[in-house]
């Protein structure tokens, strides 16, 4: 089943999903609290033009969708031509199974659509420079030193390699256009 403006238009909210109960709510609360997006980001989105559609797939006990979620849902609230649904990733495998890293589930995936559904592009499960971290280093580490390396480099970054990643991904689609 591919994506439909019935289908996205039926996914969960931004709004909605911070506001519902889930694993490690405080976290999660506290994380979207301190996202700030840049001008320039923000700048550089809404120069695109047209609309865009971002559909996140997410489970809330994921450790870096924690870290990445709030700050793609400040990004779409910020910038004009930016709409944000968001699909559990057990209940949608037909979407998750066609943006696998590797063999993997791993979350979260953001898949971008422009204004007709189209499928543009997508990102994820982390930004590039972690993921390469995480394989040629961080798989060697055991779960709870990893995990603390992962948020430590979340935490420094504080969202920026991810927004930046994300734009150029958009720019990326609009130049293909």
């Amino acid at each position: 089943m591919m994506m439909t403006p019935e289908r996205y238009a039926g996914a969960e909210t931004f709004a909605a999903f911070m506001d519902r109960p889930k694993t490690n709510k405080a976290l999660w609360d506290a994380i979207y609290a301190r996202v700030v997006i840049p001008a320039e980001i923000v700048q550089r989105a809404e120069a695109l033009g047209g609309r865009w559609n971002l559909l996140v797939l997410n489970e809330d006990w994921c450790g870096d969708s924690v870290n990445i979620l709030p700050i793609i849902g400040r990004l779409a609230e910020t910038a004009r031509n930016l709409e944000l649904r968001i699909l559990g990733r057990d209940v949608n495998l037909d979407i998750m199974d066609a943006h696998l890293t590797g063999t993997s589930r791993s979350i979260p995936i953001l898949v971008l659509y422009n204004a007709t559904f189209n499928e543009c592009g997508w990102w994820g499960p982390r930004p590039a420079a972690l993921q390469r971290w995480v394989e040629e280093e961080g798989l060697a580490m055991s779960k709870p030193d990893r995990y603390r390396e992962v948020r430590t480099w979340y935490a420094r970054d504080r969202g920026i390699t991810t927004m930046l990643e994300i734009v150029a991904m958009l720019e990326e689609c609009c130049a293909r256009r």
